[in-house]
């Protein structure tokens, strides 16, 4: 039997619902992050912001969700909420249902200047990735007149940042077609012109051949689900992808690639650069977004930046990134 969630031991949670409630909250962020290990005995809980929904996530159970809800309402003392939703991530298939208020499931959020179609209750993610923020405003800061690639690309919404910025065109690639149309419907949302976005609904490891009749692309972004039953095993799979890189990059091609495992850290990724794609070297670590702090950041979300080796000579090249990552091959 779980233990109840007592007053003293959320005293945090309530301190940062009160804090994130005392303005009006229009952009779509996380709001709390048991997941980091920084509150003691709320490792399981974490809430996200999707106005005017509030989704609960659980990955453990607890004994009094009443005591959460409360604390989520009598935070919110400009009544933005109209709705709170519970999803259960640690029972089969993530079931989710609304607590409190209206039912409302399919929302469009905003981020900064961007919009994303949300799906809340249908499947276990709810099609945005919050801790990716800060990698989509490097991406519209960084795109213009680029040729950009993004590799399980899921929803779009790193190519959505891309055309925002002023990237010349997009491909993406993810073997869900439901995906794809998602993604295709969140560059509708943002009115961004169908003859720049290339899409390819398939499975990577088929699709190099017409991968490359979009390319060679000036960034690539590399963001394989950890471990996808019949599709991509990071331990196993990333490499084969990485030994590609060089038939699709432009010179100087920036290369994004990411690593979401608690069991796999940073060096793991470095290393396998280091072995199957020598010549793109790392320059940077990129941020998550800071709700996401995590006590152990080696088992969160790694985001490094990758650039071909003609530009490389531009760029220090005794980077402390490559100190001796060699395991992990």
């Amino acid at each position: 039997m779980p233990p109840p969630l007592q007053s003293d031991m959320y005293a945090h949670f309530r301190d940062a619902l009160t804090a994130f409630f005392a303005a009006t909250a229009t952009d779509a962020r996380r709001v709390f992050h048991g997941r980091g290990h920084l509150f003691p005995s709320l490792e399981h809980i974490c809430i996200d912001w999707y106005p005017p929904v509030v989704l609960i996530s659980l990955y453990g159970e607890i004994t009094s969700p009443d005591s959460l809800i409360e604390s989520i309402l009598s935070a919110d003392k400009l009544q933005q909420i109209d709705s709170i939703i519970l999803q259960k991530r640690f029972e089969h298939g993530a079931p989710a249902e609304t607590v409190w208020g209206e039912k409302i499931t399919d929302i469009l959020v905003s981020e900064g200047s961007l919009q994303f179609r949300v799906r809340l209750c249908k499947q276990q993610n709810s099609g945005l990735f919050l801790d990716m923020r800060p990698l989509r405003e490097w991406i519209q800061q960084n795109s213009r007149g680029k040729n950009v690639l993004n590799l399980f690309a899921y929803t779009c919404s790193l190519s959505v940042a891309a055309l925002a910025g002023g990237a010349r065109q997009v491909t993406n690639v993810d073997m869900s077609k439901t995906s794809i149309n998602w993604g295709l419907e969140n560059h509708k949302l943002n009115q961004q012109d169908p003859r720049q976005i290339k899409s390819i609904p398939h499975n990577i490891f088929r699709s190099w051949g017409r991968i490359k009749q979009f390319g060679r692309y000036d960034t690539i972004i590399i963001d394989p689900p950890t471990r996808q039953r019949g599709s991509f095993d990071a331990e196993k799979n990333y490499g084969a992808v990485l030994r590609k890189l060089g038939q699709l990059s432009k010179p100087g091609a920036n290369v994004i690639a990411t690593l979401n495992s608690p069991f796999l850290e940073g060096e793991f990724l470095l290393g396998k650069f280091e072995h199957h794609a020598p010549e793109f070297k790392a320059i940077e670590e990129m941020p998550v977004a800071p709700e996401f702090s995590d006590k152990f950041p080696e088992r969160a979300l790694k985001i490094f930046r990758f650039v071909y080796q003609a530009e490389f000579d531009a760029v220090e090249s005794k980077n402390p990134l490559y100190s001796g990552f060699n395991d992990g091959l």
